[in-house]
C-alpha cells in the first residue's frame, strides 16, 4: 500500500478509507485465490475426460492473451508489473496443470 500511496503522492492526494483498502485487499486476495484454483480445475476436466492435455497445449497462445486480460482487469492499478505478475502466474499454472495432465494420461 505504501508503494502506491507513494507513487501516486505528487499527482494527487491519497484519500484512503477503511472500506477502499479491504476491497483492494480483497480483490488482491480472490484473484490470486482463484489463479491458484486453475490446476485443480484442469485435472478435474482431465479426469473426467471433457479435455485432454493436448488441448490444452495445443490452445497455449489464447491462454496468455486471456491471462493478459484477466491480469489487466484485475489488478487495481495501473503499473505494468503487478499485470505481468499475476498473468504469468497464471500461464505458470496453466501449464504446470497440463504437464501434470499430461504425465497422468501416460
Amino acid at each position: 500500500m505504501k508503494f502506491f500511496i507513494d507513487y501516486s503522492s505528487t499527482v494527487i492526494e491519497p484519500f484512503w478509507s477503511f472500506d477502499q483498502y479491504l476491497d483492494f485487499i480483497l480483490l488482491i486476495f480472490y484473484s490470486t485465490g482463484l489463479a491458484f484454483q486453475i490446476p485443480i480445475v484442469q485435472l478435474i476436466l482431465g479426469l473426467t475426460k471433457i479435455i485432454s492435455a493436448k488441448q490444452m497445449l495445443s490452445v497455449w497462445k489464447y491462454v496468455i492473451l486471456g491471462s493478459t486480460i484477466v491480469g489487466a482487469v484485475l489488478t487495481p492499478s495501473t503499473d505494468p508489473i503487478t499485470q505481468i505478475a499475476l498473468s504469468s502466474a497464471i500461464v505458470i499454472l496453466y501449464f504446470l496443470g497440463a504437464n501434470i495432465l499430461l504425465l497422468y494420461e501416460k
